[in-house]
């Protein structure tokens, strides 16, 4: 029958875009947790556990004269941050709901908005988890220093923005090949344990070996984070703009097979699972 419609400014549809988007990112949080501060700090013990198993590997491996001179455990964190901020990245938004969920259904919902609330969703949660372990830290055992924390987080923001940027390509390569997609994301989670290099410095790396790292943007977000966070480092054979241009690369990439796979899209593609 009749049907109202009202003009909006640019300024009224990204408001609305921005509330949509904020409210994906509460349902995205609350999926496994009904409730924002479980999820918060499940993930904290999470980083804990890591922080404790690689702590005490560099003991026993005798590592711990690698690492440079400063606070070891923040040397060990400042690792696992990074790496624990990527790989929830990669899988949060290869997790993000696609072209065919339910939830496209519902105007004015789309896959940009689940995308990005997915991402988002996922830095808030390990940016608050940073912060409340560094705080716990700094007042329980040891006042934390950190050179230049605006560019470390930034490192921080830059691993996980190349998490979304891997994440996105393996959620457009899912409805074609959801299987497949499933082992290769976990498969690179797994290869980023040893291949993000939060164990050594490029610094003391030799040449043969630098080589076999020197592909991940990770890889680069760590070296360079750990040059803002200690005044004593100064990476040499990292940069972070390599890693900056592969996840901008990649997004790329991502959007354009994601405009296509929406185009292509088939309500029967939910039973190939």
């Amino acid at each position: 029958m009749f049907r109202y419609s009202r003009r909006r400014t640019r300024a009224a549809g990204a408001t609305q875009m921005m509330e949509l988007i904020f409210h994906s990112i509460v349902r995205s949080i609350r999926k496994s947790d009904r409730n924002a501060f479980v999820a918060i700090l499940r993930n904290m013990l999470q980083v804990v556990l890591f922080v404790l198993v690689f702590y005490f590997m560099f003991i026993v491996l005798g590592l711990r004269s690698t690492a440079v001179r400063g606070d070891f455990l923040l040397y060990v964190m400042s690792g696992i941050f990074l790496f624990m901020c990527h790989a929830k990245a990669v899988s949060a938004v290869a997790g993000a709901e696609g072209p065919n969920s339910p939830m496209m259904q519902h105007a004015p919902m789309n896959t940009i908005v689940a995308i990005a609330a997915a991402a988002l969703g996922s830095l808030y949660v390990q940016t608050l988890s940073m912060l409340a372990i560094l705080y716990i830290y700094h007042a329980a055992f040891t006042p934390v220093e950190i050179d230049q924390p605006i560019a470390a987080y930034g490192m921080m923001l830059l691993a996980w923005f190349t998490g979304c940027a891997v994440g996105l390509i393996f959620l457009v390569l899912k409805p074609w090949f959801p299987t497949a997609v499933g082992i290769m994301t976990t498969i690179y989670q797994r290869a980023n344990v040893i291949a993000s290099g939060k164990m050594f410095l490029a610094n003391t790396l030799p040449g043969f070996m630098l080589a076999m790292f020197d592909w991940n943007p990770l890889f680069h977000t760590i070296d360079q984070a750990r040059g803002f966070i200690f005044i004593n480092y100064n990476p040499h054979y990292s940069n972070w703009e390599y890693a900056a241009w592969v996840g901008v690369v990649l997004v790329m990439i991502g959007l354009m097979g994601e405009f296509y796979t929406r185009r292509h899209v088939s309500v029967s593609w939910g039973a190939r699972r």
